[in-house]
């Protein structure tokens, strides 16, 4: 079957969603996961919390940080009441730190706009600083239960194998794999909400991206790339997630220091964590621009406080 990535929207046969919809949800219900985030508890800015932390770090490591984070700050108010350096320390090494910056203005937004609460309106949520496509239609689905397409990269691939036939999804999410999510979601709202959470979990515990457990998943006589003979990639290659040596490597550290300090941290320090001087004076760089760190006179550095 021809591969989403390399076929018109027309060339793909728009599938019976029915026929998946009941099976994928019924071991959803047996074989999910008890994570935080998905009690009723947790409430829609805890949904909202671990939506940023789980983007490109695993559930493991973002669990203690998730917990802390929830047990400090338990709603928007109390994180938008604190300087911005204060989420960048809390973060600790979930990696990526940007992320905290723009929940903390997330946070923010939403004591001013909404009064403190994380509002329920998908255009509301879209508006909200450091809040894309994905972000504001998962807060929508699994927080208030509404009918939104939910595209992380766990759900594509599922949607890949399953019905493009192909091993992986392209590199960035196309128009096509928008459109089939469209025409797969249940029309029930409640449905619709459970069919996003379960194709998610199905991606991330059985259709792995190394080892797909096909014995395991509740589609796979109807699985697409099974059928073909599960046919290697053959598409542009996969993006790989080097880190050492690199500058988010030096990144991380110079900001572990400022993390770690109760008082803004002098250059020689800083200078100490790395060796190269011309790598470590761009990670430097890069982390004062993106709002990361703060310069001070006198050669001094701290995390932001506004």
């Amino acid at each position: 079957m021809t591969a989403i990535s390399a076929a018109p929207a027309a060339a793909t046969p728009t599938p019976d969603g029915a026929e998946l919809h009941r099976p994928v949800i019924d071991w959803f219900d047996a074989h999910a996961r008890d994570l935080p985030w998905r009690r009723p508890e947790a409430g829609a800015w805890g949904v909202m919390v671990s939506e940023f932390m789980l983007q490109q770090t695993p559930v493991s490591r973002v669990l203690p940080v998730y917990e802390q984070w929830l047990a400090r700050w338990p709603r928007p108010a109390d994180l938008a009441a604190e300087p911005p350096g204060e989420a960048v320390r809390a973060w600790g090494r979930l990696g990526y730190p940007r992320r905290a910056l723009r929940l903390h203005g997330a946070a923010a937004a939403i004591r001013e706009r909404h009064g403190g609460d994380v509002p329920g309106d998908h255009a509301q949520l879209l508006a909200l600083p450091g809040v894309g496509e994905y972000t504001a239609a998962a807060v929508a689905s699994f927080a208030y239960g509404q009918r939104h397409p939910v595209l992380d990269t766990n759900v594509r691939r599922v949607f890949a194998r399953a019905i493009g036939g192909v091993q992986y999804p392209p590199n960035a999410t196309t128009a096509a794999e928008r459109k089939l999510a469209r025409a797969l979601l249940p029309d029930d709202e409640r449905t619709a909400a459970r069919w996003a959470a379960a194709t998610m979990e199905l991606g991330a515990l059985v259709c792995t991206a190394r080892t797909p457990d096909c014995a395991r998943c509740p589609i796979a006589a109807s699985c697409a790339w099974r059928g073909a003979g599960s046919p290697e990639h053959d598409g542009p290659p996969r993006r790989g997630q080097t880190y050492a040596g690199t500058d988010r490597q030096v990144r991380g550290k110079l900001l572990a220091v400022l993390r770690e300090a109760v008082v803004p941290v002098p250059q020689a320090a800083l200078d100490q964590v790395w060796h190269e001087p011309v790598q470590r004076a761009r990670a430097l760089d890069g982390l004062v621009s993106d709002g990361l760190v703060e310069p001070l006179a006198g050669g001094l550095y701290r995390l932001p406080l506004t």
